[in-house]
This record gives C-alpha cells, structure tokens and sequence, in this order.
C-alpha cells in the first residue's frame, strides 16, 4: 500500500500492512462507504486505531489504497495471440470477481461514483481497462485473426459478461477452487466465444 512515508523508527511491518488492506477491503465489501470506518477496520485487522492514523490521514485515502493494492489488476497482455490475450483477460477477471477482494470489486462498481476521492481514481481506472481490452481486440483483427467486420464492443461484453456471471454464480464454497483454477475456466470460455466468430 502507498500509504505516508514512515517516519524514523521502526521499519514497517508488511504482514500489518496486508492484514489493513484485507480488513479494509472487507469491511468496504461488507459494510459499504456508509459503513466504512477506520475504528472498524482497525478491529477487523486486529491494530490499534492509532497505527491506522500514523498510516493514512483520512478513510478515503485508506480505502484508495487498499483498493489499489488489494483489488487484481484487469489491463492489457499482449502473448501475441488473440486467444492468448483473451484467456489472460478473462483470467484477470475470473480472478477478481471469485478472489477474497470480490465483494469490494462489485461494491465499487455500485458506490464508486458517489464517493469523494474514489470516483476519479475509480473512473481513471475504468478507462485504463477499458482501452487495454479493447486494444487486445483490434490487435486480433490487424493480424487477421478475426474479421474486419467484428464489433469489439460486443465481443469484450460476451467475455466480460461469462466471466464475470461464472464467478458470481458459482457458489461462495466453490469460489477459492474456481479463483485457484481461473485459468483453465478462461480457456474453456474463450474457446466457446471464439469458435462461432473465428469460423
């Protein structure tokens, strides 16, 4: 986490700093912004509140860092294959949506706009995902591994959409066995997706 730099003292302990960030993406996925406190996620990490306030000034820059450490990335690859690209994408993705930061992934996408301090960072995000995946799409159609005529909307939608609804749907004792096999899930969906589109 990108939290204040630490004064003279003793070094900062990175096992505290992972317990504060799953806390705080627990407490977010939880409980909400109306419901996120730094006293909550102190006792949620086991700290003492004081150690949260050497550490972040405000909730919103706790949460902002926690976000950025916690969450998995979902940007651009480049394997150099269409079906390389899209596996590695739908692996981010299954990954996010079955992993421990899957309730803060999906509660973002519901309060994000409406929190101060986390609607830029969110939206800057959002459009950094955005352009990656729709890239992998184009790069797919210059070396003519799809036709010219394939809307890269639609075809991201389908992608995002299956891998997004498998992790939602798979039952909450079944995810970590999904999140640990993300990859192999991928394959199959983007196999089923580009069969019909390649042929």
């Amino acid at each position: 986490m990108s939290a204040s730099p630490a004064g003279p003292g003793r070094p900062r302990d990175p096992e505290v700093d992972r317990r504060i960030t799953q806390a705080a993406l627990d407490v977010f996925g939880d409980l909400g912004w109306a419901g996120f406190a730094m006293e909550t996620v102190a006792r949620r990490a086991g700290i003492g509140k004081a150690t949260l306030y050497l550490r972040w000034s405000s909730k919103e820059v706790l949460l902002t860092d926690a976000l950025t450490a916690g969450l998995p990335r979902v940007g651009d690859v480049d394997t150099g294959t269409l079906h390389g690209d899209l596996v590695e994408l739908a692996t981010q993705m299954i990954s996010l949506y079955a992993g421990p930061a899957s309730r803060a992934a999906l509660r973002l996408n519901l309060e994000a706009a409406s929190i101060t301090g986390i609607a830029d960072h969110y939206a800057a995000m959002r459009r950094s995902q955005i352009s990656a995946a729709r890239d992998i799409i184009r790069r797919g159609i210059s070396r003519g591994e799809l036709p010219p005529a394939t809307s890269v909307t639609l075809l991201l939608n389908t992608l995002a959409g299956g891998a997004m609804m498998h992790a939602l749907t798979t039952p909450p004792d079944g995810r970590a066995e999904l999140a640990a096999r993300a990859g192999a899930h991928a394959r199959e969906l983007v196999g089923f997706l580009l069969h019909p589109v390649t042929t």
